[in-house]
């Protein structure tokens, strides 16, 4: 027995349901920022993540009947924004930066006290765009869109362990990125 989730803008999403153009542009309204800035992060460019955008919200308005409450709407509509993305950037043929050696060990996890280190978050945003698209992708999902390595490596069909290294590796350059600039 499934439990239903009570989803706060459960009638709106039921009048899209429905066909209601006016529901639908409401519901673009409220989740449209938070998709972008998840497509941004995503592609590293604005003309990409505003395509990516519209075409998760074409699709997820098409498969609108699919939608059971089961889950949050939010959650729904985030998880067809990343697998656009991912079909997006693989479709793209897209040259991700997986490096994984074995003469090229994979970055211990330091003991940081990041809280007496103070970044701009334009700073953060600016490092984040300059690293290699594979690292940015799995730093952008596991940090930002809080995905596990097991759920990175299911998508972008790698690895738990090579999604951990690039973690790691784009943890530590964005790092040094931000030191260079301070």
């Amino acid at each position: 027995m499934t439990t239903k989730y009570e989803d706060i803008h459960r009638d709106v999403i039921e009048s899209c349901m429905k066909g209601d153009i006016r529901a639908q542009y409401q519901l673009y309204a409220l989740y449209s920022r938070a998709m972008y800035n998840i497509c941004y992060r995503m592609t590293g460019q604005q003309e990409e993540a505003e395509d990516m955008l519209q075409e998760s919200f074409s699709y997820a308005f098409s498969k609108l009947s699919s939608f059971r409450f089961e889950a949050s709407f939010g959650a729904w509509l985030k998880r067809i924004v990343v697998n656009t993305c991912i079909n997006h950037l693989k479709k793209r043929k897209a040259d991700l930066v997986y490096l994984e050696t074995h003469d090229d060990p994979v970055p211990e996890e330091e003991d940081v006290d990041y809280g007496e280190i103070t970044f701009r978050v334009e700073s953060v945003k600016k490092a984040l765009e300059k690293l290699p698209e594979g690292y940015r992708i799995v730093f952008s999902l596991y940090l930002l869109e809080g995905y596990d390595h097991k759920e990175i490596a299911d998508i972008l069909g790698i690895t738990a362990s090579t999604s951990k290294s690039q973690f790691l590796r784009a943890k530590k350059k964005i790092k040094e990125m931000l030191m260079c600039h301070e």
